[in-house]
């Protein structure tokens, strides 16, 4: 996935960057190179990383205040002139505040509308459960025409915007809020809607999507000390999902544990466990929020606090390899 200069400002594996600060440098990137995409937001373009692109465009930039329903019925008429158009807020308000406008207006019709949504999670932090939204890969997924990103670091992002801004139709990227570790090099190269192995291992799998791709990668360590062979796949398109990648990963291993910073009711766990239920069925712990929402606090405490490290995945793992070896 080719892009421009905005790439190289991400830095290499070891350091972090912010995933809407890789948002903004895509947006803007793409800006410069298709004339015709526009961008919305919600009067948060500061957090959100669209400033830059409404500095340099301010005639493709509209702020519609904080007013999402009518944002989104914007970007649904914007796009009717044949513009990419993207829609950014917090995920909170990118989806549940204004999920019938989306079914409407936005997947119905298959509007070209990229909601590029920031702020999800617990990993907000301090802002508490009102902000953390943990429930929005669910109500995104279940939208027919609608496509579901959760890329897993800056690299990623910014070719994962790419992507969606030259494929036509309707598609949702979530991203957190904090810095997270870069994964991927400058010569990384996306390919889209493929789960990506990033470490082979035959004993279990661990399907990640965002920052639980970084725990994931921890866990696998973990899991080598104690002897079992973990594959790592990151599950960065939820939907379309890898269907056949994800069966041939399970058929592999015969485990599955799924992780992911979201309830575990309707998410990428739900969608593993969907595809293998009818192609190859197999043996799944899901790490998760379970029927909670968030709480206020730091962003580390609270990924302790709610299971989601990779310590949690690596436990998981090994009870179920011990579960499934106890049965032979």
């Amino acid at each position: 996935m080719s892009g421009g200069a905005g790439a190289a400002a991400i830095p290499r594996p070891g350091a972090t960057f912010g995933n809407r600060v890789a948002f903004g440098l895509a947006l803007l990137d793409e800006g410069r190179r298709n004339e015709r995409i526009v961008a919305l937001n919600a009067d948060l373009s500061g957090s959100t990383k669209t400033s830059t692109f409404a500095k340099e465009f301010p005639h493709r930039f509209f702020n519609a205040g904080v007013a999402e329903c009518n944002m989104m019925g914007m970007a649904a008429g914007l796009s009717t002139t044949g513009r990419p158009v993207v829609a950014s807020t917090f995920a909170v308000f990118a989806t549940a505040q204004v999920l019938n406008v989306i079914r409407q207006s936005i997947a119905y019709p298959r509007n070209n509308v990229k909601i590029v949504a920031t702020h999800a999670g617990i990993t907000v932090g301090g802002d508490g459960a009102t902000h953390q939204i943990c429930e929005d890969i669910a109500l995104m997924r279940v939208l027919p025409h609608l496509r579901v990103y959760v890329p897993a670091d800056a690299q990623q992002t910014y070719q994962v915007i790419l992507h969606v801004l030259r494929t036509d139709g309707p598609a949702y990227v979530r991203m957190g809020r904090i810095d997270t570790p870069v994964i991927f090099d400058h010569d990384y190269r996306y390919v889209p809607d493929r789960v990506e192995v990033l470490a082979d291992g035959d004993d279990v799998t661990l399907a990640c999507c965002g920052l639980l791709v970084e725990e994931g990668r921890k866990a696998v360590t973990l899991l080598a000390d104690s002897g079992i062979s973990a594959q790592l796949l990151n599950v960065h398109t939820i939907k379309p999902l890898d269907v056949a990648g994800i069966e041939s990963a399970a058929r592999r291993t015969g485990r599955v544990v799924s992780a992911e910073e979201h309830v575990v009711a309707g998410g990428l766990g739900s969608a593993i466990a969907e595809t293998l239920a009818q192609r190859y069925p197999t043996p799944q712990r899901f790490i998760g929020l379970r029927d909670h929402f968030g709480e206020s606090g730091e962003p580390s405490d609270l990924m302790v606090a709610f299971h989601l490290t990779a310590a949690d995945i690596a436990t998981s793992a090994s009870a179920l390899v011990a579960e499934r070896d106890a049965r032979t």
